[in-house]
């Protein structure tokens, strides 16, 4: 049976444990987790304890893996999920380290997609385009209409002068081309940014001629 063979604090982190196992380095654990197995250097761990210090481990190693995702940008929770469970994380482990980084304020889906609607509006995005993304990402559609709304008017930013802006610069990038391929590729452009439907049309009649 195995032994626990070491149980010392870990000196980059003071309120984490390093764990040894048959005098083997098992993981650097949160002390408060540890508390409730009563855990002696010297005495053999049964199987349903190092069962826990397993789980235990594969939860801390999928939050310092998603605290390595989030330094290099912000996430929605179900995309950060799917980029865990990617990197060989067991489901388990990922959601409870998801519940840990929301409750620090890290994983938050409604301000995430309110900087997201925001940063993507004000580069030109369309409102479609726009919800799209986050829907792709995971965010609960309610809330990803709502965080476009306000990011639109929290930006000051009127999809419809929005889209004849992009439309005008995009249109005069199409000039000499005959009208028929400047119009199809004009509206190709626009739904690809998220424009769409028929006041679209109409300004495309109106850049291009009629149709």
């Amino acid at each position: 049976m195995p032994t626990l063979t070491a149980l010392a604090p870990d000196p980059r982190q003071p309120e984490y444990r390093l764990v040894e196992v048959d005098r083997g380095r098992f993981a650097s654990l949160p002390a408060v987790a540890l508390e409730p197995l009563a855990l002696a250097v010297g005495t053999e761990l049964a199987g349903p304890v190092l069962a826990r210090l397993q789980e235990l481990a594969d939860v801390e190693a999928a939050y310092r893996g998603g605290l390595r995702a989030l330094a290099t940008r912000a996430r929605a929770r179900f995309d950060l999920r799917r980029r865990l469970i990617q990197k060989q994380h067991p489901p388990h482990a990922v959601d409870t380290a998801l519940t840990r980084l929301a409750a620090q304020g890290l994983v938050d889906d409604r301000r995430y997609a309110l900087e997201y609607a925001g940063r993507r509006a004000a580069s030109g995005r369309g409102p479609a385009r726009v919800l799209a993304d986050l829907l792709a990402q995971g965010v609960e559609r309610g809330l990803a209409e709502a965080a476009v709304s306000e990011a639109l008017a929290q930006e000051g930013i009127d999809p419809a002068r929005a889209a004849r802006t992009v439309a005008a610069r995009r249109a005069a990038q199409l000039a000499g081309m005959p009208p028929a391929t400047k119009k199809r590729r004009l509206l190709a452009y626009l739904a690809r940014r998220g424009y769409r439907g028929a006041e679209v049309r109409e300004l495309v009649e109106e850049l291009c001629g009629s149709f």
